[in-house]
This record gives structure tokens, sequence and C-alpha cells, in this order.
């Protein structure tokens, strides 16, 4: 069985990234709902964890980062206004950009990539401690619903290598909420792929920025 730590355990960060360093796959708390994560530049992690979510391997996950400087790295952002990304994380909504070419093909689809940057410091922590993005998808199989306690994810716990427990989280509304998924691969233009939990902030922030909703699909 995996091991389990309280994310305000203070060895809880340490233990999370020699475990990714190695290869293993954990669960953790997010802004929105458990996820579980590796490694994305672990090809063999990245299988795995594909492997653990009974996920279609044409659906490609979203990446995570613990800094908006690091998006540049891994994604083409020189379109974008500046000060956009910085206005949009941290925070409830993964970005699909084109990407920089740099990870395997099973994180990216038609040369995009999603990216996210929670609004959880120990996530943010996790990414920086690593120095490389997260593979990051929900703690629950495919088509099942998202986890908001790690109990609820219990038939995936022989799996992992790691579960850092965070509590309850989601409160409201947002409670099991996803991220809201926008589209910012065309100049000028943006375009929901899923509303999640902040699609009126989302589309508020980009309409201020001077985009413009791309009806048809991008």
């Amino acid at each position: 069985m995996a091991p389990q730590i309280s994310v305000n355990n203070p060895e809880a960060i340490p233990f999370a990234i020699e475990i990714l360093k190695l290869g293993g796959v954990i669960a953790l708390p997010t802004d929105t709902v458990y996820g579980i994560a590796c490694c994305a530049t672990n090809v063999q992690a990245v299988n795995k964890l594909y492997d653990i979510k009974a996920r279609n391997e044409n659906k490609p996950v979203a990446i995570c980062v613990g800094q908006v400087c690091d998006i540049e790295k891994w994604a083409q952002v020189q379109h974008l206004p500046n000060k956009l990304l910085k206005s949009l994380l941290p925070g409830p909504v993964t970005l699909v950009l084109k990407c920089a070419n740099k990870l395997d093909k099973s994180l990216n689809f038609d040369g995009k990539i999603g990216i996210r940057i929670p609004d959880y410091e120990f996530i943010k922590n996790i990414c920086n401690g690593l120095n490389v993005p997260l593979a990051l998808t929900s703690a629950n199989l495919s088509g099942d619903p998202s986890s908001v306690d790690v109990c609820e994810f219990k038939g995936l716990w022989p799996k992992l290598s790691g579960i850092l427990d965070g509590g309850r989280l989601g409160i409201g509304d947002s409670n099991r909420g996803a991220s809201t998924v926008v589209d910012l691969c065309e100049p000028g233009y943006y375009k929901i792929i899923r509303d999640g939990i902040a699609p009126s902030k989302t589309c508020e922030i980009l309409n201020s920025f001077g985009l413009k909703e791309y009806i048809t699909s991008i």
C-alpha cells in the first residue's frame, strides 16, 4: 500500500519530490480536486500514470509548473499580451498553447499542450523543487467523478507510490469542479474548451486584454 503523509508534515515536499525523481506516481491536492501526478519528462512514469488512470492514450493530460515564468520553457507564449499569463495564473484555469516540443507526444495533441499553475502553495513548491513540470490529471478512473478526499480514490491506492493528504477539498459551488480549459493558440483569440469552475472570470480577464472569443474550432 502506498505510504500516506499529510501536506502539513515538514517532510511532505521532500517525500513527494524523491518519489517523483524515482519515476513514481503520487496523489496530491490541488486548488480544485485531488490529482495524480508524475514527472512530465519521464516517459515511463507518464505511461504508468495513464495505466493507473485507465486513460485513453490519445487523450493528453496537462502539465503543471510552479511559476508563470516557467510556462515559456514548455509552450509558445510570444503571441500573448504582456501580463496576461500573470492575470490568469495561478488559478483554476488550464491554458492550451502550442507545445515547445520538449515533451513526449503523450502530453500533447496536434502540437498543443495544456498547462496549469494551481493556486495551491504545496503543489507549486513541489514543482519548483523538482524543477521540471508535473504531468497532472484528476485522481479517479477515467469517466468516474473527481475526488475531493483521499478516501474517494481508494481503489487507486495500491497503484500509487505515495499519497499526499490535504484533507477534504472544495467549498460551495466549486466542490468537485474541474479547471476551466481555454485554448490560446490563435493570436488575438480564445476558445473555452471546458467551462470548469471559472469560465466567467476567465473570459472577463481575456476580454480585458482585447482577446476575442473564437466561435469556430481553433
